[in-house]
């Protein structure tokens, strides 16, 4: 099956769009990548939607236009991918829409919520599309998160020692493949870095381009410090975070505590509380290499946070595997589609904490009839392995017999 994976995370930056054949044989899980794209949000869409996330109060009105308006835009990425990418030859779009909202009380998440109308995109593509993913892991008792957990775990199953998926979005999170694997959030990735960047540069600049910032800057202890003391460093995994609880505010008030602190010192502490609070829990892994992808992989400054971090564990990105670590989580939810469209279920219990495994993902139909294809019979795929002589074959460079 052809799928699109359509993917904009917490750094709400981007549209991003990747397409795979995708087959199931055995116990493995093949994916041919057909290749990526991005799509900026337009600037108005943006400015829009920051100003209407936590910890802003904001009315049905707004959340009904933005629904709209990133439905509209997913589908014009959708279209793009699908002529682009597929030739006009894509059978299925998964949408893992735009995330405004997450619950979450007490380590228990109640509620999730991802818009940008599927109905949108399946009327400008004519495919059918598989969106809402996060809700139903959430209804069985699940953290709705990390969902890509399942990609990780199906694609470094056979990777030697013991690699840690690591994913710096706007949210940082991690997953540990094994017998009994584990994902989780760890805390901000690129949420406070562009938070402090936003306000330091009074709203000039969006983000740290090259870690150019934290480069110029120190990091002030009397500002880390209070800031490694979150609760939620120390509560057991599974569990996950959002923008809910790491915004402009929550760096403000913490400001407020340290006294004045020069603007690029700022900026550098945020850089290196993510690396710290990353660092800590691939220590507590046991981790033997990291493998990582998402937009803080281009913060020169970040990676170089961690590496010294984490003397002796090699960090690389996904890139250098194969998995282009911009479009990773566009792949990720390309699998999840595919797999809820066979009726396969797309969540590792072990990793989000729902009562059992559930096929994810509301259906909305195309232009045409509805065929779905069969399940292959037997379990579930087990192993994810990529095809394209583009990328590897496997980790140990032999090719791969089908």
């Amino acid at each position: 099956m052809r799928v699109i994976g359509l993917m904009s995370g917490t750094s709400y930056d981007a549209i991003d769009a990747a397409a795979a054949d995708l087959w199931a044989e055995g116990d493995t899980l093949y994916l041919a990548p057909l290749g990526e794209l991005g799509e900026p949000y337009d600037e108005r869409l943006r400015a829009e939607l920051a100003a209407a996330l936590p910890p802003a109060r904001t009315g049905m009105e707004t959340v009904c236009r933005l629904d709209t308006g990133i439905g509209r835009a997913f589908a014009e990425v959708a279209a793009r991918a699908d002529r682009e990418l597929c030739g006009g030859r894509a059978e299925l779009v998964a949408s893992h829409g735009q995330t405004v909202f997450h619950w979450t009380e007490n380590g228990r998440v109640h509620g999730t919520l991802q818009i940008g109308g599927a109905s949108w995109i399946a009327e400008r593509t004519g495919l059918p599309v598989v969106s809402d993913f996060r809700s139903r892991d959430v209804a069985a008792g699940g953290q709705g998160a990390p969902l890509v957990a399942l990609f990780d775990v199906m694609w470094l199953r056979d990777r030697p020692g013991r690699p840690v998926a690591l994913n710096l979005g706007g949210i940082a999170n991690v997953t540990v493949p094994g017998e009994a694997p584990l994902a989780y959030d760890t805390g901000p990735g690129n949420a406070l870095i562009d938070a402090a960047v936003r306000h330091v540069s009074h709203g000039r600049l969006a983000f740290d381009a090259e870690g150019a910032l934290a480069a110029r800057g120190r990091v002030c202890p009397r500002l880390l410090e209070p800031l490694l003391a979150e609760p939620y460093y120390a509560r057991p995994a599974p569990k996950t975070t959002g923008k809910e609880l790491f915004h402009l505010p929550y760096l403000l008030a913490a400001l407020a505590r340290a006294g004045a602190v020069p603007a690029e010192d700022v900026v550098a502490t945020v850089t290196a509380l993510t690396a710290r609070t990353v660092a800590d829990q691939v220590r507590a892994r046991g981790a033997t290499e990291v493998v990582a992808s998402g937009g803080g992989t281009r913060n020169p400054t970040l990676m170089r946070m961690l590496g010294a971090e984490l003397p002796g564990v090699p960090v690389r990105t996904s890139d250098e595997f194969g998995v282009p670590s911009a479009a990773k989580e566009a792949y990720a939810f390309a699998v999840l589609g595919f797999l809820s469209a066979l009726g396969l279920p797309g969540t590792l219990p072990a990793c989000t904490g729902a009562r059992q495994a559930r096929v994810l993902g509301s259906l909305t139909p195309g232009a045409g009839p509805l065929r779905l294809p069969s399940a292959p019979p037997g379990p579930p795929p087990a192993r994810l392995r990529l095809v394209n002589g583009r990328l590897f074959t496997s980790w140990s460079g032999e090719p791969l017999s089908r």
